[in-house]
């Protein structure tokens, strides 16, 4: 069975405020989520992440894990851990590369502020891109 978790968190330091930063973050994460069978989508705005991910209940959760230990999060809250019939996110891992215009369509500032319903409504936009 297929899970799709989503959370936020603040980013603590210079993270995801430099491309370099970003491309350090995804390179890892493309890896890592290769190898777990993990697919997602991340977001950076303004100090903030948002992130969707998706694969089986032991790999997530180990994910949870690392995320929840690494230095570069603080703050992480679960906004949605539910069962999946299929993916909406086909590759390891997507940055979100607007996403002020994705806040913007779903009337929020930043992502200090997002619920699942946001992040669902986003990713419907995305998708649908």
């Amino acid at each position: 069975m297929l899970y799709r978790v989503i959370f936020a968190s603040e980013a603590v330091g210079a993270t995801g405020k430099s491309v370099l930063s970003i491309a350090q973050i995804l390179g890892v994460s493309v890896a890592n989520n290769r190898r777990d069978h993990i697919t997602g989508c991340m977001m950076f705005h303004r100090g903030h992440i948002l992130q969707v991910v998706e694969g089986g209940r032991t790999d997530l959760d180990r994910l949870m894990r690392r995320v929840r230990a690494d230095p570069r999060h603080t703050a992480v809250r679960i906004l949605s851990d539910t069962p999946i019939a299929a993916r909406r996110i086909e590759h390891p891992m997507d940055l979100c590369g607007e996403p002020a215009r994705l806040l913007e369509r779903v009337g929020l500032p930043c992502l200090s502020q997002v619920t699942a319903n946001d992040a669902d409504v986003m990713l419907d936009l995305r998708c649908a891109a």
